[in-house]
């Protein structure tokens, strides 16, 4: 298995080579990941203390990050490595101040772990929720290296626990610690007979909480709500746009606000979007040059700004679920207090089927759903409000994962 494992790395480094002169995002990764040697090498020397914090992309960062904060905090001048496999995590977060260095994650290679741990020698290394690179942990536990898990969330049905997934169970052994979101992650870890887990909770809690201590304030977006009932669409795709193109140009009252936040800022997807819409619509890239109080519809066409939106939003809808894509984060809206609607599609996102339990999230898979969903929150200002405070709520109940991963760390 070791073997095979092996082989179909060095296939997808071939694979992904050829699939580079095609597509602009995995260039962007094949590129990053010929420089991180490189990177490394140069600004790192062998007296270095360094930690080695690795996440998938933009999702597990933002789950990692209040972790990480209290460790650049306490290690102040250990040199810190934060790695990406994926393009868009680290073209968001190259520039990220908890990180001396961002860089792609080389293919897992044994060749490569051993060049990478040679340059780094992290006194501790953090990985999140998943990501599981079976060379690299195996050589960090080769080296007698610190590594621990942290809101590892696992399902029955994956390769760990599976007869033929030999090799990336292993893998999980590297780890002298795991941190699981919940009880059944741990209970599958516990049937491998790894016994070194903690069930700590999702540091997302944590991560959406410390938003309220930050000053949300955004003026435009103020001045385009203008007092009126808003509903914010996060990070959205075109079957989820459709929803609100149908509803705006058919259902919804000129007293009702409406900023959509797409996933894709592509100009020619925004464009595409924006002429469905029948009512007075604007762009963010227009808002300083046309008056946004006199439009329905604001659409964001950049990034980074979507955490404070939500601040705005009566009601939300976050999407992803109404494809294939994945259900986007509906935590940061919920800590705001705001009812939220999303698509059909959540079961692999235990934190939707627990709002939806608790009276505070509502899954739609027709137009019908939405549109019957939507208008109640509108109409029923006293629903909306007892629904969006159980959300809140949730949030508040279920904080408190870094303190125990830090105590773990003795931080």
């Amino acid at each position: 298995m070791s073997f095979l494992y092996n082989i179909g790395i060095k296939l997808t480094h071939f694979a992904l080579k050829c699939a580079s002169h095609f597509n602009k995002k995995i260039e962007s990764g094949v590129k990053g990941r010929a420089e991180s040697f490189k990177i490394l090498e140069d600004n790192l020397n062998k007296g270095d203390k360094t930690l080695w914090f690795h996440c998938a992309s933009l999702g597990e960062y933002e789950q990692g990050l209040p972790v990480f904060k209290k460790l650049r905090e306490h290690y102040a001048k250990h040199k810190i490595v934060l790695s990406f496999f994926s393009p868009s995590g680290y073209e968001i977060r190259k520039n990220s101040t908890i990180a001396d260095f961002v860089i792609y994650l080389p293919l897992d290679t044994k060749q490569n772990a051993k060049r990478f741990l040679d340059s780094v020698n992290p006194e501790l290394t953090i990985f999140v929720k998943y990501d599981i690179w079976p060379n690299f942990l195996n050589e960090l536990k080769r080296r007698n290296l610190r590594a621990i898990l942290i809101s590892a969330n696992f399902r029955k049905n994956q390769p760990y626990f599976k007869s033929y997934g030999k090799q990336l169970k292993n893998a999980l052994f590297a780890f002298e610690h795991i941190f699981t979101q919940n009880e059944v992650s741990k209970n599958l870890l516990l049937s491998i007979n790894y016994n070194r887990v903690t069930v700590s909770g999702d540091t997302r809690f944590d991560r959406v909480y410390s938003q309220l201590e930050l000053d949300n304030t955004l003026d435009f977006i103020e001045t385009f709500k203008n007092n009126k009932c808003c509903v914010v669409a996060g990070s959205t795709w075109p079957e989820d746009e459709t929803l609100f193109v149908n509803f705006i140009n058919s259902e919804s009252s000129k007293d009702i606000k409406f900023i959509v936040a797409p996933h894709n800022i592509k100009t020619s997807q925004i464009k595409s979007f924006q002429e469905k819409i029948t009512g007075n619509s604007i762009l963010f890239s227009e808002k300083d040059t046309k008056q946004l109080v006199d439009n329905q519809v604001f659409i964001i066409d950049t990034i980074g700004i979507l955490s404070k939106i939500y601040s705005y939003a009566d009601i939300a809808y976050v999407g992803g679920a109404m494809g294939n894509t994945g259900l986007h984060n509906i935590l940061e809206p919920a800590v705001f207090g705001v009812p939220i609607i999303i698509g059909f599609n959540h079961d692999k996102f235990p934190e939707a089927k627990a709002l939806i339990d608790n009276g505070g999230l509502f899954s739609v898979s027709t137009k019908n759903d939405f549109t019957s969903i939507l208008n109640k929150l509108i109409s029923n200002s006293d629903f909306r409000l007892k629904c969006g405070s159980k959300n809140l709520e949730h949030i508040k109940k279920n904080k408190g994962a870094v303190i125990q991963i830090l105590d773990y760390l003795r931080i």
